[in-house]
């Protein structure tokens, strides 16, 4: 009888911790890895470390000066020896380890045995660093951050770089428009394309840039941030007329910096430019991006005079993609198929766009479009995207690198309440002064009448 008192007091507080661990798991997974997982897989990591090494293949055999040493102290077997690991520092998502690599290997070596480290030491993912030379990172994730995605606290902003989504290795991916200054969005209806593309213009609207937006389904994507907007286009026509006041522009600018250059002989190296951020800050013109949604409906035509205007419309992408970097003109273009059989110009205006986010597709094809010619590898995992999982994508540029990443939910209503606070940032360009947007004005609510009504005496 006294055992059976005794287990249950002490079963019933044990089974109650663990079905609260693995309710937390899955509810909250932050908290469980904060409180459990982390613990655990420290106390794994420093216990297995050396033979983990060993069965992964990342060991190398002592050096003779080392091996003399032991046997000279010790009667032990000389073992091989790990790559030198540093001081383990946890996060919010994981641990963080430097190792520094034995003679003879090389980042390659580690990154092929990431998913062995991953099983050996009970941790979401292991993802490889290169920091410099002899020395990589490890970032060890310790749950599936792109199930609930939480932007990090700390991240690197600035002009025209935008936090944008969470990588799957629990860091931000940042837009940079000065790297990359033109970028592809493709997704299918219902795949976070719009979600994408709500959080980057939000971002932007916070900075000293001028938005322009082409919305070719009348409007209904881009007319709620009218109020950031300096130029908004609702169809093709309108389309056909913003696109060369935009060329037009960047012409302009492009004189600017030829007089730049002209100087008089002697003027230092450091005061000649080749694009508008070598100019003096009260000369410099404020940068442009332009957002393009549905850019298929650009090139459809019906028509012969249609199929002339869609010609016009096609050279001047084309020359604003080749040309625009250095005048400040950016492209994002959104579509959900972009390929060869859209016509004349499609594959090379596609071939300017440096970045790539492809989110949930229809097909195969549609992800090699945006994906094939940079990483192709990247398409198979674009393909393997759930439903489930809207505002999943996969990104790369043209270094041949990729990764998933995940946007935050951003409602309709918030980014609309941020362009309407941050209007009066939208820098003045009087080229698209006959473009602005209509926008409404605020309705006043009604606070009663401002005197108490009384009856006129007869």
């Amino acid at each position: 009888m006294t055992d059976l008192v005794t287990l249950a007091e002490w079963g019933a507080p044990l089974a109650a911790i663990g079905g609260g661990a693995l309710y937390a798991r899955h509810a909250h997974p932050a908290a469980h890895w904060s409180t459990v997982g982390l613990p655990v897989s420290v106390a794994r990591l420093l216990a297995s470390y050396s033979s983990t090494m060993d069965a992964c293949g990342l060991t190398v055999p002592p050096s003779r000066l080392r091996a003399l040493a032991v046997k000279a102290t010790t009667r032990r077997e000389v073992r091989p020896v790990p790559p030198r690991r540093g001081m383990i520092r946890p996060t919010s998502t994981g641990l963080r380890l430097r190792l520094r690599l034995a003679p003879g290997q090389e980042p390659a070596d580690v990154a092929a045995s990431a998913e062995r480290l991953r099983h050996a030491w009970g941790v979401h993912a292991v993802y490889v660093r290169d920091v410099k030379p002899g020395v990589v990172e490890l970032r060890l994730v310790g749950f599936d951050v792109l199930r609930n995605v939480r932007m990090p606290r700390r991240t690197v902003a600035g002009p025209l770089r935008v936090p944008v989504a969470l990588r799957e290795d629990a860091t931000a991916f940042v837009r940079d428009y000065r790297a990359v200054p033109h970028e592809l969005v493709l997704g299918a209806t219902l795949s976070g394309k719009s979600m994408f593309l709500r959080n980057l213009l939000t971002g932007l609207a916070a900075q000293p840039v001028v938005l322009v937006g082409i919305d070719c389904k009348r409007g209904v994507e881009l007319a709620p941030f009218a109020a950031r907007l300096s130029a908004l286009a609702t169809d093709p026509v309108q389309a056909a007329e913003l696109l060369p006041v935009l060329v037009k522009e960047m012409e302009e600018r492009y004189d600017l910096i030829k007089a730049r250059q002209g100087i008089a002989p002697g003027t230092p190296d450091e005061l000649i430019t080749s694009d508008i951020w070598g100019l003096p800050d009260d000369e410099r013109p404020a940068p442009i991006v332009l957002f393009i949604d549905e850019v298929a409906e650009l090139f459809l035509v019906a028509t012969r005079k249609e199929e002339e205007r869609r010609d016009e419309m096609v050279t001047q992408l084309i020359r604003l993609a080749q040309l625009g970097r250095a005048a400040g003109i950016y492209l994002e273009v959104c579509g959900q198929r972009f390929g060869a059989e859209l016509g004349k110009g499609a594959t090379m205006f596609r071939a300017q766009l440096t970045g790539r986010v492809c989110h949930r597709v229809n097909d195969e094809a549609s992800a090699k479009m945006a994906l094939g010619d940079i990483a192709p590898e990247a398409v198979y995992a674009a393909c393997a995207i759930a439903p489930e999982l809207p505002g999943l994508a996969v990104v790369g540029d043209t270094s041949g690198g990729w990764s998933r990443i995940r946007t935050p939910h951003l409602t309709l209503a918030e980014a609309a309440a941020t362009c309407r606070e941050t209007a009066y940032l939208a820098p003045d360009v009087p080229a698209l002064a006959p473009f602005r947007p209509y926008v409404p004005p605020a309705p006043v609510e009604a606070s009663g009448p401002v005197a108490t009504p009384r009856p006129v005496a007869e």
